[in-house]
C-alpha cells in the first residue's frame, strides 16, 4: 500500500470524524497532522512501530508521543470497520504511559486579583473583565468561550448554555458576579466593538469578529502580569482554579465533573489530589507539629 493510498484513507477518516463524530475542527486537524506524519511510514506494525520509536529518538513528550500513536490507532480502527484492512497492525502496539501532572491552579486570592483586575469604564477592560467572570466562575476552556453566541446566556435563570468536545451541549449556572460583568458588556461594551456590523458572537474583538483563541490568551497574560498574580495563568488555569476551588469549598465530585463536562470522572479526579495538596501545603504553614 502506498503512501498516496495512505493519504486517500486519511481523507476518508477525517470526513467520518467530522461528519460521523461531530470532531471539531481543531480536533480533526491533530489527527490529520499526526497521520500525515505518519503516512510514509507504512500501514503494518512494523511501520507503526517505527514510527513510535521515531517520535521518541525526535525527542517528543510522552503526551505527544501519545496523541500521536492514539491517532494512528483511531485510523487502524476505522479502517479495520470499514473492511479496508483484513487485520488492526496497531492492535499489539502500546501508548507510552504518561506519569499524571497536576494541574495547576491559582490561589483563590489570585483568582479573585485577577477577575477584579480594573474598575475602568472602557470597552476593552469590561469586555476582559466578563471573559475572566464566565472563565474562572463558570469553568470554560478556552474553545468553549470564543464559540459562545449572544444567545447562550440565560440572565433570568443564571444559566449558560456551551458546547464543549464532540460538540456535546451541556448548561452551567452562571454566579451573581460574572452576571454582573456580562449585563454590563452586554449594555455598554459590545456595541461599540459591534459598531455597525452584524454578528451572533457573544465576544468580540476590535474589529468587531468572534475573538479567537489566541486573542483570548494573549488578553489572560496581559492582565495577568499586569495585575501582578504570582504564577503564569492562561485560560485553561482559571478552568482548573473553578475546579479545585469547587472542590475546596465542599463541591461534591459528579457536580464538578457536569459542569466541567467531562465524559469520565476519573478525569475529574485529579482535581481532589490538587485539593489535598493544598491541603497539606497549608496544614505544614499552620501547625506547630506539622
Amino acid at each position: 500500500m502506498t503512501s498516496i493510498d495512505i493519504e486517500n484513507m486519511i481523507k476518508e477518516f477525517i470526513a467520518f470524524l467530522q461528519i460521523e463524530k461531530g470532531y471539531s475542527v481543531n480536533t480533526t486537524g491533530a489527527y490529520k497532522r499526526d497521520l500525515l506524519e505518519f503516512k510514509t511510514h507504512g500501514l503494518t506494525s512494523i511501520g507503526i512501530s517505527r514510527f513510535v520509536q521515531s517520535l521518541s529518538k525526535r525527542g517528543f513528550a510522552a503526551s505527544s508521543i501519545m496523541r500521536k500513536t492514539a491517532a494512528v490507532k483511531s485510523f487502524c480502527h476505522f479502517l479495520l470497520s470499514e473492511g479496508r484492512i483484513d487485520s488492526d497492525p496497531s492492535q499489539d502496539i502500546l501508548l507510552p504511559k504518561i506519569p499524571k501532572k497536576l494541574p495547576k491552579a491559582l490561589s483563590m486570592s489570585d483568582a479573585s486579583a485577577l477577575a477584579e483586575f480594573s474598575v475602568k469604564r472602557d470597552k476593552f477592560s469590561i469586555r476582559d473583565r466578563a471573559m475572566i467572570e464566565i472563565l474562572y466562575g463558570c469553568g470554560l476552556r478556552a474553545s468553549e468561550l470564543v464559540d459562545l453566541d449572544i444567545n447562550a446566556v440565560n440572565f433570568d435563570s443564571g444559566f449558560l448554555k456551551c458546547f464543549g468536545k464532540g460538540g456535546k451541549e451541556r448548561i452551567v449556572p452562571v454566579g451573581e458576579s460574572a452576571l454582573f460583568t456580562l449585563q454590563q458588556y452586554f449594555k455598554i461594551a459590545r456595541p461599540r466593538f459591534l459598531k455597525k456590523k452584524q454578528n451572533n458572537a457573544l465576544f468580540l474583538d476590535r474589529c468587531g469578529d468572534r475573538l479567537t483563541r489566541q486573542g483570548l490568551w494573549l488578553i489572560i497574560k496581559k492582565h495577568v502580569k499586569e495585575t501582578g498574580v504570582r504564577q503564569s495563568a492562561s485560560p485553561h488555569t482559571l478552568r482548573h482554579s473553578f475546579a479545585t476551588h469547587l472542590l475546596e469549598g465542599g463541591a461534591d465530585l459528579r457536580s464538578v465533573q457536569e459542569m466541567l463536562g467531562h465524559a469520565n470522572i476519573s478525569t475529574t479526579q485529579i482535581y481532589t489530589s490538587v485539593s489535598k495538596e493544598r491541603l497539606k501545603k497549608i496544614y505544614k504553614e499552620s501547625h506547630p507539629r506539622a
